[in-house]
């Protein structure tokens, strides 16, 4: 008796749903194919250079100053990549000088040391004497 009841109510409440027809249809749709802005001026556009057997000046402009804009580009490129090419030999002739200091001070501060050394030792024997002497 239950599954009747369920049953009936289910079928009123989807008879009411579907006895509108627009029950599940968006708000803003549209049954026509739309057309974007973007096709009805290229259409537009090959309909007058079909007419006229003229190519617009503006698209012809256009691809002319893309062209262009492009070739600018590249030649920025260019110059940007010899730039860092400049950058990267002088980076290396720093560096190999930086090693080449690096090396030298490494070797001084040994002979240094070593001297160092000597004359701390020389001082000793001094003392040594010193206190023989006495």
């Amino acid at each position: 008796m239950k599954k009747i009841l369920i049953a009936a109510c289910l079928l009123m409440c989807t008879g009411a749903a579907f006895a509108d027809g627009d029950a599940f249809t968006p708000l803003n749709f549209d049954d026509t194919p739309s057309i974007s802005s973007s096709q009805t001026k290229a259409t537009a556009a090959q309909n007058a250079v079909k007419a006229t057997g003229v190519q617009p000046a503006e698209e012809a402009l256009g691809n002319g100053n893309i062209q262009n804009a492009i070739l600018q580009l590249d030649n920025a490129q260019v110059d940007i990549r010899n730039e860092l090419l400049n950058l990267k030999t002088k980076y290396a002739d720093v560096d190999a000088q930086y090693k080449l200091v690096k090396n030298e001070r490494k070797s001084l501060k040994k002979q240094i040391n070593t001297v160092q050394k000597r004359i701390n030792a020389i001082d000793k024997a001094k003392e040594r004497i010193r206190k023989n002497m006495i």
